[in-house]
């Protein structure tokens, strides 16, 4: 069976459950621990990042890297169309989400988190030890203020005017590029999951978010469009186990 090592809530490794979900592939789930939990991901991949998917002998590491192997191994239904120019497309929106737009939200997201000590303690691995945890939510926010700087406001004017473009492009119960799914919608709706959090983050988290930007009028229709593509995907079978 394919294993997943994974953060539960990175929104790389969201990115490849959805991935497997969408592929109809059974998988299991191991959680990484951060830190040392990732020197076993080292000895696996020979590196510290995740996702990291193991089938078998094969351990690929990346998430574009595994979407495209789970594109070969599964080729129904596909991530890419046969048109040239939408795989292009595809492939730039990709390549946003994973990096321009996935600074942005992590930014974001650690900037909320400084002000809301229930937020950081719901962010932790669950074998967290209870006196860590007790120490993570009890940080003065004033001893972390200095991480509202990481974030400025012309950032975060940027995401925004980038999200609303896409807000208003889409149709209902619609796609990205074309009419079925890709690794844009993939990509895209993973990186959302840190600005509002989707039912499949769990109940702690369900529905929380960067305020300002998790309610923001302008971004309802992403933020739904997200969430039916996630209840589309995240289909009772076949499930991680």
């Amino acid at each position: 069976m394919l294993e997943l090592h994974q953060f539960r809530h990175s929104a790389f490794c969201l990115k490849v459950r959805m991935a497997l979900h969408a592929k109809g592939l059974s998988f299991r789930e191991v959680e990484v621990t951060p830190g040392i939990g990732q020197l076993a991901v080292f000895r696996l991949s020979g590196q510290r990042q995740v996702p990291v998917l193991v089938d078998g002998d094969t351990v690929v590491a990346d998430s574009s890297a595994i979407c495209g192997y789970l594109d070969e191994l599964q080729p129904e239904p596909p991530f890419f169309p046969k048109d040239r120019r939408a795989v292009a497309q595809i492939h730039l929106i990709e390549d946003w989400a994973d990096t321009t737009l996935a600074g942005s939200v992590r930014a974001a997201l650690l900037q909320a988190a400084v002000d809301d000590p229930d937020l950081r303690a719901a962010l932790l691995p669950d074998d967290v030890p209870g006196p860590i945890r007790q120490v993570m939510t009890g940080v003065p926010t004033g001893w972390l203020s200095g991480v509202n700087e990481l974030f400025g406001q012309e950032e975060r004017s940027a995401m925004l005017h980038n999200l609303i473009a896409i807000a208003d492009g889409l149709t209902p119960g619609g796609f990205l590029v074309g009419d079925s799914l890709s690794l844009a919608d993939l990509a895209v709706a993973a990186q959302l999951s840190l600005l509002r959090f989707p039912a499949s983050a769990g109940s702690q988290l369900a529905g929380r978010g960067v305020a300002g930007l998790s309610d923001h009028p302008r971004l309802q229709p992403l933020f739904e469009w997200r969430d039916q593509l996630e209840s589309r995907v995240f289909q009772p079978d076949p499930a991680a186990v």
